[in-house]
């Protein structure tokens, strides 16, 4: 099987590409799979976890939408790894490695999306980051404790998707690419669902250069990290980036900072406040999975990572368990 991948990556892939071969390893060494590569097994470990299933009741933008056509953090999650796969592919890059770390880029989200994750960040000593999170789960968190013990091309991949940030290898760089194309494309469309906004508020200088539909904005996106992406780093060619950016000021105006979209925030930051302070508390309420790790961590991480890998209906269940009186009867 290894001398079999090394010929179809050589014969496929182009010279930048990240060859498996090449890994740095895991953090354990695990014996080699007979008929997957190292990436391969990666993207296995990840979709059989715990925390890739929840992602699907974890809110994008808009919490507990009555219509079931918003998206989830699943759903961004998948289509974040098809738009990562078709540029690799356009690219000759490394698809495996590209898949891998797509999928586990949001694992450590919170319930709640980012705001969620404001909450716990002004709780937090240090603050919060789901990235970072996301790197512990896999590393720590997952398997009862023993982690998904990954490649390290893959977690760096997962931890430098956002932001400011970049990966070691240029399949990682395109986690990043793929991650914004995804939200602000799909974000559009859930708005205009939403009533947020509608198709003719976007800028029409942004539409003359992305194109005016759902499918026209990605083709082009992806079109331009292909054209751009063939020197040393992955960047979105010009003048797509810019129009990229400058409609991603456009959703933080009028969706993302919106005061319908926001209107729940103040209720999500009491929500998390007051689970915090019960399990600070009450720390024998945590699970012993995740108590297991108070001597070593300290107790407000180990309530940090119970609480951010509830998904929103078990976050609210939690709530009213603990805090909304029961009728009472016989």
């Amino acid at each position: 099987m290894k001398a079999t991948t090394h010929l179809l990556e050589e014969r496929l892939l182009c010279s930048r590409a990240f060859r498996t071969a090449d890994t740095a390893g895991r953090l354990r060494y695990d014996e080699p799979c007979p008929v997957r590569t190292e990436f391969q097994r990666d993207r296995d470990r990840i979709t059989h976890s715990k925390s890739f299933r929840r992602l699907m009741h974890k809110m994008q933008v808009f919490i507990d939408p009555k219509d079931d056509h918003y998206r989830t953090r699943l759903t961004h999650t998948l289509e974040v790894v098809q738009i990562a796969r078709t540029l690799a592919r356009g690219l000759a890059l490394n698809e495996d490695l590209t898949e891998a770390a797509a999928l586990g880029h949001d694992l450590g989200h919170t319930p709640f999306g980012h705001s969620g994750e404001r909450a716990l960040d002004e709780i937090m000593d240090g603050g919060f980051r789901h990235y970072e999170q996301s790197l512990r789960v896999v590393d720590v968190l997952e398997r009862g404790g023993q982690g998904l013990n990954l490649t390290f091309e893959v977690r760096d991949g997962i931890l430098n998707h956002s932001g400011g940030m970049k990966a070691q290898t240029l399949e990682g760089q395109l986690v990043k690419f793929a991650d914004r194309i995804a939200y602000i494309n799909h974000d559009i469309d859930d708005a205009c669902r939403a009533g947020l906004i509608t198709p003719q508020d976007i800028p029409r200088e942004l539409n003359g250069i992305l194109g005016d539909t759902h499918s026209k904005r990605i083709t082009s996106m992806v079109s331009a990290v292909i054209a751009g992406g063939t020197g040393g780093d992955i960047r979105m060619a010009e003048p797509f980036g810019t129009a990229m950016m400058e409609l991603r000021e456009f959703m933080f105006a009028n969706v993302y900072t919106s005061p319908k979209a926001k209107s729940e925030d103040s209720k999500v930051s009491l929500l998390i406040e007051y689970l915090f302070g019960y399990y600070r508390n009450n720390p024998d309420k945590l699970p012993i999975e995740y108590r297991r790790r108070e001597y070593t961590d300290g107790l407000d991480r180990c309530i940090c990572d119970y609480i951010s890998s509830m998904t929103d209906r078990y976050a609210i269940s939690t709530f009213e368990e603990i805090y909304v009186p029961k009728v009472w009867s016989i």
